[in-house]
């Protein structure tokens, strides 16, 4: 029923909080203005919000990230890995978010020997009936 809103206007609001990144579901969305707040945190990137230009955010002096001029603490040092490209570096980037961690080892482990046995087992009880 939202994605079929355009035009979202809660300015003057005193809202809190963070910008919900599902307002990006929102297709038809064609004007946003969440102006004179007292919304916080990074501005959620994606297709449909990069669209809106920093009238629709200005007001609310603790929000941050693009299109506002005022960089979130930590974005200079999060966009020098990006530029670098290093696979190595992304590799590690991987281990530390938990993409490949010592539980994806274990559950392959156990799904291997629940596998073996299930086959062995069966085999076994075959010819000995």
């Amino acid at each position: 029923m939202l994605q079929s809103l355009d035009a979202l206007d809660l300015s003057k609001n005193q809202l809190s909080g963070g910008i919900p990144s599902s307002l990006s579901y929102i297709d038809r969305l064609s004007v946003l203005d969440l102006s004179n707040n007292n919304l916080s945190e990074k501005i959620p990137t994606s297709p449909q919000l990069d669209t809106f230009n920093a009238s629709s955010y200005e007001g609310n002096p603790n929000l941050c990230g693009a299109p506002l001029p005022k960089k979130c603490s930590g974005e200079e040092i999060a966009q020098i890995p990006a530029m670098n490209g290093s696979r190595e570096h992304a590799g590690m980037q991987d281990e530390k978010e938990g993409f490949i961690s010592k539980g994806f080892y274990v559950s392959v482990a156990l799904g291997f020997i629940a596998g073996f046995w299930g086959v062995v087992g069966t085999l076994v009880l075959n010819m000995s009936l």
